[in-house]
């Protein structure tokens, strides 16, 4: 089985690398045949929500998240 891998973009979406199954709220399956790298929405102005359509770049989205520190 292959490893998923989920990374944030600053200001941007989460990349989604690997197979993955998605669902809507309803329970239905996103149809994600021969697709191996999905861009998910983090702005909450996409017109293709949950996918990315990169309206983060014109809404002044903000996220900049990073692996905190290990505390000693």
């Amino acid at each position: 089985m292959s490893d998923v891998t989920i990374k944030t973009r600053e200001n941007g979406p989460f990349l989604v690398t690997g197979p993955i199954t998605l669902y809507d709220h309803l329970g239905n399956k996103y149809d994600l045949t021969g697709k191996e790298n999905v861009a998910l929405c983090r702005c909450g102005h996409s017109q293709k929500r949950p996918f990315c359509d990169g309206s983060h770049k014109t809404c002044a989205f903000v996220a900049a998240e990073t692996v905190p520190a290990p505390t000693p």
